[in-house]
Protein backbone atom coordinates (compact mmCIF):
# COMPACT_ATOMS: atom_id res chain seq x y z
CA UNK A 1 0.00 0.00 0.00
CA UNK A 2 1.27 3.19 -0.74
CA UNK A 3 0.50 6.01 2.22
CA UNK A 4 0.74 9.87 2.37
CA UNK A 5 0.66 12.33 4.99
CA UNK A 6 -1.46 15.17 6.00
CA UNK A 7 -0.66 18.23 3.60
CA UNK A 8 0.43 21.41 4.93
CA UNK A 9 -1.63 24.49 2.96
CA UNK A 10 1.14 27.24 2.04
CA UNK A 11 1.01 30.13 -0.52
CA UNK A 12 3.56 32.97 -2.22
CA UNK A 13 2.31 36.11 -3.59
CA UNK A 14 0.59 34.49 -7.08
CA UNK A 15 2.32 31.09 -6.33
CA UNK A 16 0.87 27.94 -7.00
CA UNK A 17 -0.22 25.20 -4.31
CA UNK A 18 2.73 23.46 -2.97
CA UNK A 19 1.79 20.61 -0.46
CA UNK A 20 -1.62 19.81 -2.04
CA UNK A 21 -0.25 16.52 -3.41
CA UNK A 22 0.01 15.05 0.07
CA UNK A 23 2.93 12.89 -0.65
CA UNK A 24 3.94 9.81 0.78
CA UNK A 25 5.45 8.66 4.12
CA UNK A 26 8.56 6.66 5.13
CA UNK A 27 9.29 3.15 3.56
CA UNK A 28 8.55 -0.27 4.67
CA UNK A 29 8.43 -3.76 3.56
CA UNK A 30 9.02 -4.40 -0.24
CA UNK A 31 6.20 -5.53 -1.15
CA UNK A 32 4.27 -2.87 0.04
CA UNK A 33 5.43 -0.35 -2.44
CA UNK A 34 5.27 2.21 0.30
CA UNK A 35 7.51 5.18 -0.78
CA UNK A 36 10.36 6.82 1.20
CA UNK A 37 10.06 10.58 3.04
CA UNK A 38 8.02 13.13 1.76
CA UNK A 39 9.49 15.43 -0.52
CA UNK A 40 7.56 18.92 -1.35
CA UNK A 41 5.97 19.12 -4.51
CA UNK A 42 7.09 21.85 -6.56
CA UNK A 43 5.64 24.49 -7.11
CA UNK A 44 4.38 24.89 -10.34
CA UNK A 45 4.92 28.51 -11.97
CA UNK A 46 2.37 31.05 -11.92
CA UNK A 47 -0.02 30.88 -15.15
CA UNK A 48 0.78 32.35 -18.02
CA UNK A 49 0.28 32.29 -21.93
CA UNK A 50 1.95 29.29 -23.08
CA UNK A 51 5.44 29.63 -24.36
CA UNK A 52 5.66 29.33 -27.94
CA UNK A 53 7.80 27.14 -30.32
CA UNK A 54 11.41 28.55 -30.65
CA UNK A 55 11.07 31.02 -33.96
CA UNK A 56 10.69 29.80 -37.24
CA UNK A 57 12.56 31.21 -39.98
CA UNK A 58 10.31 33.86 -41.32
CA UNK A 59 10.71 37.45 -42.91
CA UNK A 60 8.20 39.09 -40.14
CA UNK A 61 6.36 42.48 -40.47
CA UNK A 62 8.49 45.23 -39.29
CA UNK A 63 6.72 46.55 -36.44
CA UNK A 64 5.64 50.78 -35.97
CA UNK A 65 6.49 51.83 -32.35
CA UNK A 66 3.36 52.46 -30.64
CA UNK A 67 3.27 54.39 -27.03
CA UNK A 68 0.59 52.43 -24.68
CA UNK A 69 -1.86 55.31 -25.19
CA UNK A 70 -5.51 55.35 -24.68
CA UNK A 71 -6.64 54.34 -28.43
CA UNK A 72 -10.49 55.01 -29.85
CA UNK A 73 -11.94 51.81 -30.17
CA UNK A 74 -12.57 51.43 -34.39
CA UNK A 75 -14.79 48.75 -36.03
CA UNK A 76 -13.81 45.41 -36.20
CA UNK A 77 -14.06 45.61 -39.89
CA UNK A 78 -10.76 47.32 -40.33
CA UNK A 79 -8.66 44.63 -39.48
CA UNK A 80 -6.31 44.22 -43.15
CA UNK A 81 -6.60 40.78 -43.87
CA UNK A 82 -9.54 39.53 -42.12
CA UNK A 83 -12.32 38.45 -44.33
CA UNK A 84 -15.34 40.73 -42.75
CA UNK A 85 -18.08 38.39 -43.09
CA UNK A 86 -15.84 36.09 -40.78
CA UNK A 87 -15.41 38.43 -38.20
CA UNK A 88 -19.44 39.07 -38.35
CA UNK A 89 -19.63 35.46 -37.94
CA UNK A 90 -17.10 35.82 -34.98
CA UNK A 91 -14.86 33.37 -36.74
CA UNK A 92 -12.22 36.35 -37.38
CA UNK A 93 -8.40 34.27 -37.37
CA UNK A 94 -6.53 36.19 -34.32
CA UNK A 95 -3.14 36.68 -36.46
CA UNK A 96 -1.01 38.87 -33.37
CA UNK A 97 -1.40 35.23 -31.54
CA UNK A 98 -1.14 33.00 -34.06
CA UNK A 99 2.18 34.75 -34.55
CA UNK A 100 2.95 34.38 -30.80
CA UNK A 101 2.47 30.93 -30.84
CA UNK A 102 4.56 29.90 -33.82
CA UNK A 103 7.01 32.21 -32.25
CA UNK A 104 7.30 34.95 -34.84
CA UNK A 105 7.42 37.40 -32.34
CA UNK A 106 8.15 40.67 -34.54
CA UNK A 107 5.50 40.17 -36.46
CA UNK A 108 2.99 39.35 -33.41
CA UNK A 109 4.34 42.92 -32.71
CA UNK A 110 3.46 44.32 -35.71
CA UNK A 111 -0.09 42.92 -36.13
CA UNK A 112 -0.88 43.63 -32.12
CA UNK A 113 -0.17 46.75 -32.37
CA UNK A 114 -1.91 47.63 -35.62
CA UNK A 115 -4.97 46.47 -33.53
CA UNK A 116 -4.30 48.69 -30.75
CA UNK A 117 -3.98 51.59 -33.59
CA UNK A 118 -7.03 51.09 -35.22
CA UNK A 119 -9.43 49.71 -32.57
CA UNK A 120 -8.32 49.83 -29.22
CA UNK A 121 -8.31 45.94 -29.06
CA UNK A 122 -8.04 45.21 -25.31
CA UNK A 123 -6.40 41.90 -26.26
CA UNK A 124 -3.92 43.17 -27.67
CA UNK A 125 -2.80 45.66 -25.77
CA UNK A 126 -2.40 42.10 -23.29
CA UNK A 127 0.00 40.77 -25.88
CA UNK A 128 2.04 43.60 -26.20
CA UNK A 129 1.99 42.94 -22.32
CA UNK A 130 3.23 39.78 -22.30
CA UNK A 131 5.96 40.22 -25.24
CA UNK A 132 7.60 42.95 -23.16
CA UNK A 133 7.64 41.14 -20.11
CA UNK A 134 9.11 38.37 -21.42
CA UNK A 135 10.99 40.37 -24.03
CA UNK A 136 10.00 38.88 -26.90
CA UNK A 137 10.57 41.13 -30.47
CA UNK A 138 11.12 43.90 -28.05
CA UNK A 139 13.58 44.54 -25.46
CA UNK A 140 12.61 43.23 -22.16
CA UNK A 141 10.38 46.15 -20.04
CA UNK A 142 8.30 45.31 -16.89
CA UNK A 143 7.18 48.73 -17.10
CA UNK A 144 6.44 48.75 -20.67
CA UNK A 145 4.19 45.81 -19.68
CA UNK A 146 2.92 46.82 -16.54
CA UNK A 147 1.37 49.64 -18.42
CA UNK A 148 -0.16 47.57 -21.00
CA UNK A 149 -1.78 45.33 -18.67
CA UNK A 150 -2.68 48.14 -17.12
CA UNK A 151 -4.58 49.83 -20.18
CA UNK A 152 -6.24 46.40 -21.68
CA UNK A 153 -7.45 45.52 -17.52
CA UNK A 154 -9.05 48.88 -17.78
CA UNK A 155 -11.14 47.92 -20.73
CA UNK A 156 -12.08 44.49 -19.03
CA UNK A 157 -9.47 42.30 -20.09
CA UNK A 158 -9.37 39.79 -17.45
CA UNK A 159 -6.13 37.90 -18.72
CA UNK A 160 -4.49 41.22 -18.03
CA UNK A 161 -5.71 41.69 -14.96
CA UNK A 162 -4.27 38.86 -13.89
CA UNK A 163 -1.07 39.17 -15.12
CA UNK A 164 -1.43 43.13 -13.33
CA UNK A 165 -1.65 41.75 -10.19
CA UNK A 166 1.26 39.11 -10.46
CA UNK A 167 3.39 41.91 -10.69
CA UNK A 168 1.64 43.84 -8.13
CA UNK A 169 2.17 40.78 -5.82
CA UNK A 170 6.18 40.97 -6.84
CA UNK A 171 6.39 44.63 -7.67
CA UNK A 172 7.60 43.58 -10.87
CA UNK A 173 7.22 47.06 -13.27
CA UNK A 174 6.27 49.32 -10.47
CA UNK A 175 5.70 49.34 -6.60
CA UNK A 176 4.34 45.97 -5.03
CA UNK A 177 1.04 46.62 -3.61
CA UNK A 178 -0.72 43.42 -2.60
CA UNK A 179 -3.78 45.36 -2.04
CA UNK A 180 -4.35 46.18 -5.62
CA UNK A 181 -3.50 43.28 -6.38
CA UNK A 182 -6.09 41.43 -4.95
CA UNK A 183 -8.88 43.68 -6.11
CA UNK A 184 -7.56 42.58 -9.72
CA UNK A 185 -7.84 39.09 -9.00
CA UNK A 186 -11.38 39.27 -7.49
CA UNK A 187 -12.15 41.51 -10.85
CA UNK A 188 -10.63 38.55 -12.75
CA UNK A 189 -12.29 36.38 -10.78
CA UNK A 190 -15.91 38.09 -11.14
CA UNK A 191 -15.43 37.50 -15.56
CA UNK A 192 -14.64 33.84 -14.65
CA UNK A 193 -11.55 33.89 -14.81
CA UNK A 194 -10.02 30.61 -13.51
CA UNK A 195 -6.74 31.21 -13.15
CA UNK A 196 -7.84 34.10 -10.62
CA UNK A 197 -10.54 32.49 -8.80
CA UNK A 198 -7.42 29.66 -7.96
CA UNK A 199 -5.33 32.36 -6.99
CA UNK A 200 -7.89 33.94 -4.54
CA UNK A 201 -8.60 30.11 -3.10
CA UNK A 202 -4.58 30.06 -2.23
CA UNK A 203 -4.91 33.33 -0.65
CA UNK A 204 -7.35 31.83 1.91
CA UNK A 205 -5.85 28.72 2.04
CA UNK A 206 -2.88 31.25 3.52
CA UNK A 207 -5.02 32.66 5.71
CA UNK A 208 -2.32 36.12 5.18
CA UNK A 209 -4.57 38.51 3.07
CA UNK A 210 -7.99 37.61 4.35
CA UNK A 211 -8.82 35.19 7.39
CA UNK A 212 -8.58 31.74 6.75
CA UNK A 213 -11.03 30.28 5.33
CA UNK A 214 -11.49 26.79 4.09
CA UNK A 215 -15.37 27.06 2.91
CA UNK A 216 -14.59 29.98 0.17
CA UNK A 217 -10.94 28.60 -0.61
CA UNK A 218 -13.20 25.25 -1.64
CA UNK A 219 -15.75 27.66 -3.44
CA UNK A 220 -13.03 29.51 -5.42
CA UNK A 221 -11.35 26.42 -6.49
CA UNK A 222 -14.82 24.96 -7.43
CA UNK A 223 -15.24 27.53 -10.28
CA UNK A 224 -11.85 27.19 -11.43
CA UNK A 225 -12.06 23.10 -11.10
CA UNK A 226 -15.68 23.40 -12.92
CA UNK A 227 -13.55 25.47 -15.70
CA UNK A 228 -11.53 22.50 -16.42
CA UNK A 229 -8.23 24.75 -14.69
CA UNK A 230 -6.12 21.77 -13.56
CA UNK A 231 -4.66 23.23 -10.42
CA UNK A 232 -8.23 23.87 -9.03
CA UNK A 233 -8.87 20.34 -9.64
CA UNK A 234 -5.52 19.30 -7.87
CA UNK A 235 -5.78 21.63 -4.96
CA UNK A 236 -10.03 20.71 -4.41
CA UNK A 237 -8.94 17.48 -4.67
CA UNK A 238 -6.72 17.82 -1.60
CA UNK A 239 -9.50 19.30 0.70
CA UNK A 240 -11.78 16.59 -0.24
CA UNK A 241 -9.61 14.31 0.77
CA UNK A 242 -8.69 15.96 3.94
CA UNK A 243 -12.24 16.92 5.06
CA UNK A 244 -11.48 20.64 4.99
CA UNK A 245 -14.07 22.93 3.57
CA UNK A 246 -16.10 20.19 2.28
CA UNK A 247 -17.16 17.01 3.54
CA UNK A 248 -14.53 14.15 3.35
CA UNK A 249 -15.48 12.57 0.08
CA UNK A 250 -12.11 10.28 -1.58
CA UNK A 251 -14.34 9.37 -4.26
CA UNK A 252 -14.78 12.76 -5.39
CA UNK A 253 -10.62 13.65 -4.78
CA UNK A 254 -10.31 10.64 -6.94
CA UNK A 255 -12.43 12.55 -10.10
CA UNK A 256 -10.65 15.01 -9.46
CA UNK A 257 -7.16 14.39 -9.38
CA UNK A 258 -8.17 12.07 -12.44
CA UNK A 259 -8.91 14.98 -14.25
CA UNK A 260 -6.34 16.91 -13.83
CA UNK A 261 -4.11 14.09 -14.18
CA UNK A 262 -5.87 13.94 -18.17
CA UNK A 263 -4.50 17.46 -17.97
CA UNK A 264 -1.06 16.46 -18.13
CA UNK A 265 -0.85 17.97 -14.87
CA UNK A 266 2.34 15.86 -13.05
CA UNK A 267 1.55 15.72 -9.36
CA UNK A 268 -2.16 15.05 -10.01
CA UNK A 269 -0.73 12.12 -12.53
CA UNK A 270 1.19 10.40 -9.66
CA UNK A 271 -1.55 10.84 -6.93
CA UNK A 272 -4.07 9.13 -9.25
CA UNK A 273 -1.14 6.73 -9.87
CA UNK A 274 -1.08 6.26 -6.13
CA UNK A 275 -5.43 5.78 -6.05
CA UNK A 276 -5.21 3.33 -8.54
CA UNK A 277 -2.66 1.46 -7.13
CA UNK A 278 -4.17 0.96 -3.38
CA UNK A 279 -7.81 0.85 -5.33
CA UNK A 280 -8.28 4.35 -3.08
CA UNK A 281 -11.48 5.96 -4.57
CA UNK A 282 -11.72 4.13 -7.30
CA UNK A 283 -11.52 0.48 -8.36
CA UNK A 284 -7.55 -0.78 -7.61
CA UNK A 285 -5.96 -1.45 -11.24
CA UNK A 286 -1.76 -2.00 -10.38
CA UNK A 287 -1.19 -1.86 -13.92
CA UNK A 288 -3.19 1.64 -15.06
CA UNK A 289 -1.11 2.19 -12.03
CA UNK A 290 2.54 1.30 -13.44
CA UNK A 291 1.56 3.31 -16.51
CA UNK A 292 1.26 6.60 -14.70
CA UNK A 293 4.29 6.00 -12.92
CA UNK A 294 6.24 5.57 -15.88
CA UNK A 295 4.80 8.45 -17.41
CA UNK A 296 5.47 10.88 -14.79
CA UNK A 297 9.17 9.24 -14.05
CA UNK A 298 10.04 10.39 -17.40
CA UNK A 299 8.71 13.58 -17.06
CA UNK A 300 11.73 13.58 -14.67
CA UNK A 301 9.34 13.57 -11.36
CA UNK A 302 11.48 11.93 -8.73
CA UNK A 303 9.09 10.44 -6.50
CA UNK A 304 7.21 8.61 -9.27
CA UNK A 305 10.82 7.19 -10.58
CA UNK A 306 11.21 6.01 -7.05
CA UNK A 307 7.45 4.20 -7.04
CA UNK A 308 8.50 2.63 -10.35
CA UNK A 309 11.71 1.34 -9.31
CA UNK A 310 9.82 -0.35 -6.60
CA UNK A 311 7.19 -1.99 -8.89
CA UNK A 312 9.46 -3.23 -11.01
CA UNK A 313 11.59 -4.63 -8.61
CA UNK A 314 8.56 -6.84 -7.22
CA UNK A 315 6.92 -7.41 -11.02
CA UNK A 316 3.51 -5.56 -9.35
CA UNK A 317 1.11 -4.28 -12.51
CA UNK A 318 4.33 -4.84 -14.61
CA UNK A 319 6.72 -7.75 -14.94
CA UNK A 320 9.71 -7.83 -12.84
CA UNK A 321 12.67 -6.41 -14.49
CA UNK A 322 16.00 -5.76 -12.25
CA UNK A 323 17.63 -3.59 -14.91
CA UNK A 324 14.95 -1.21 -15.15
CA UNK A 325 14.27 -0.70 -11.11
CA UNK A 326 17.68 -0.10 -10.66
CA UNK A 327 18.03 1.91 -13.33
CA UNK A 328 15.02 4.48 -11.64
CA UNK A 329 16.17 4.10 -8.73
CA UNK A 330 19.72 5.54 -9.34
CA UNK A 331 17.72 8.19 -11.43
CA UNK A 332 15.72 8.94 -8.20
CA UNK A 333 18.47 8.95 -6.02
CA UNK A 334 20.12 11.87 -8.13
CA UNK A 335 17.40 14.02 -7.51
CA UNK A 336 17.29 13.72 -3.77
CA UNK A 337 14.68 10.62 -3.50
CA UNK A 338 16.55 8.06 -1.49
CA UNK A 339 15.35 4.65 -0.71
CA UNK A 340 16.91 2.12 1.90
CA UNK A 341 14.80 -0.41 0.35
CA UNK A 342 15.95 -0.21 -2.67
CA UNK A 343 19.81 0.48 -1.43
CA UNK A 344 19.41 -3.21 -0.36
CA UNK A 345 17.25 -4.30 -3.62
CA UNK A 346 20.60 -3.57 -5.91
CA UNK A 347 23.39 -5.18 -3.13
CA UNK A 348 21.21 -8.45 -4.28
CA UNK A 349 21.65 -7.56 -8.14
CA UNK A 350 24.40 -9.26 -10.12
CA UNK A 351 27.55 -7.03 -11.62
CA UNK A 352 25.96 -7.34 -15.28
CA UNK A 353 22.37 -6.06 -14.04
CA UNK A 354 24.38 -3.13 -12.25
CA UNK A 355 26.25 -2.45 -15.06
CA UNK A 356 23.35 -2.22 -17.57
CA UNK A 357 21.11 -0.36 -15.21
CA UNK A 358 24.11 2.39 -14.50
CA UNK A 359 24.25 2.73 -17.97
CA UNK A 360 20.78 2.94 -18.92
CA UNK A 361 20.92 5.33 -15.95
CA UNK A 362 23.67 7.49 -17.48
CA UNK A 363 21.88 7.66 -20.95
CA UNK A 364 18.86 8.94 -19.59
CA UNK A 365 20.03 11.49 -17.23
CA UNK A 366 22.42 12.91 -20.37
CA UNK A 367 19.07 12.66 -22.80
CA UNK A 368 17.73 14.72 -20.16
CA UNK A 369 20.08 17.35 -19.56
CA UNK A 370 20.04 18.06 -23.66
CA UNK A 371 16.62 18.30 -23.39
CA UNK A 372 16.72 21.03 -20.84
CA UNK A 373 19.57 22.75 -22.64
Amino acid sequence: MIRRRRPAWTVTAIATLAACAALPAAAQAPLQITPPAAQPAPAAPKPTAPKPAPPRATKPVAPKPVEPTAAAPASPLTDTGVNPAAVIRGRAPDLAYGAYQRGQYLAAVAYATRRVEERGDPKAMTLLGELYLNGYGVPQDDARAAQWYKQAAGRGDAAAMYALASLRFTGRGGPQDRNEAVQLLASAAKLGYAPANYDLGLLYLDGKQFPQDFVRAAELFRVAADAGYADAQFALAGLYREGQGVAQNVREATRLVAAAASADHVDAIIEYAIALFNGTGTAKDEAAAAALFRKAARRGAAIAQNRLARILSVGRGVPADPVEAVKWHLIAKVRGDADPYLDEFMKRQPKDVLDAAQQAADRWLLDAAASRS
